[in-house]
């Protein structure tokens, strides 16, 4: 199963992330959260990580130019489209580098458009807020997450996930991977290196 932290910010939390046993971390390039981190930077740090992490950029609504310059980086193993992008706009990218399509589910109304969607390499499926774009540190019905594997495409599960309640996520769910961000930290953008120990160790027992 795969496992994402979310939400890097500094070069002390990748690579203790990497150290945890994650096999993903992200990159928010979104200026309004309060997990963003300047491209540079986070092209910087990914360039300290183990060739077999997958490096994910975290992008809402982001133009053409911007991914262009992002894949020209070669910073970036793996695009992750947080916004109202069009399945037109993530086919475009494909072959050049993966492509996940977050989804922010209020309830099962909230996966009807993923069928949509079948040209990405995977579904993130978040919890819905009005006002966040994700790291909102709430859960939701995770049994709509098995719903959503009918649609042939890995299902990564995101929303709330602490060490505490992974495994039971895991149970429920039964998804291809897991993402967490603000259940490993200190504050935003700020990981407790403990807990995303302690996080990795609660997945692998729960596979």
């Amino acid at each position: 199963m795969l496992i994402k932290i979310c939400g890097i910010t500094n070069a002390d939390d990748a690579l203790a992330a990497v150290s945890a046993g994650a096999d993903a971390l992200g990159f928010v390039l979104w200026p309004q959260s309060k997990r963003f981190v300047p491209v540079e930077i986070a092209a910087r740090i990914a360039g300290l990580l183990p060739p077999t992490i997958q490096r994910v950029a975290v992008l809402v609504n982001p133009s053409r130019e911007q991914v262009e310059r992002l894949l020209a980086s070669g910073a970036f193993t793996t695009l992750q489209f947080h916004g109202d992008e069009t399945p037109a706009f993530c086919a475009a990218w494909s072959g050049r580098a993966k492509v996940w399509k977050a989804f922010r589910v209020a309830d099962a109304t909230s996966l009807q458009r993923m069928h949509h969607y079948s040209v990405v390499d995977a579904f993130l499926l978040d919890s819905y807020s009005p006002a966040f774009r994700g790291g909102t540190g709430r859960t939701f019905d995770w049994s709509l997450a098995r719903d959503a594997k009918r649609f042939g495409k890995p299902v990564i599960l995101s929303g709330g996930l602490t060490p505490a309640n992974v495994g039971e996520a895991i149970t429920v769910a039964r998804p291809d991977g897991v993402d967490v961000s603000s259940g490993v930290e200190m504050s935003p953008g700020r990981k407790a290196h403990e807990k995303m120990r302690e996080f990795v160790r609660s997945v692998r027992s729960n596979e």
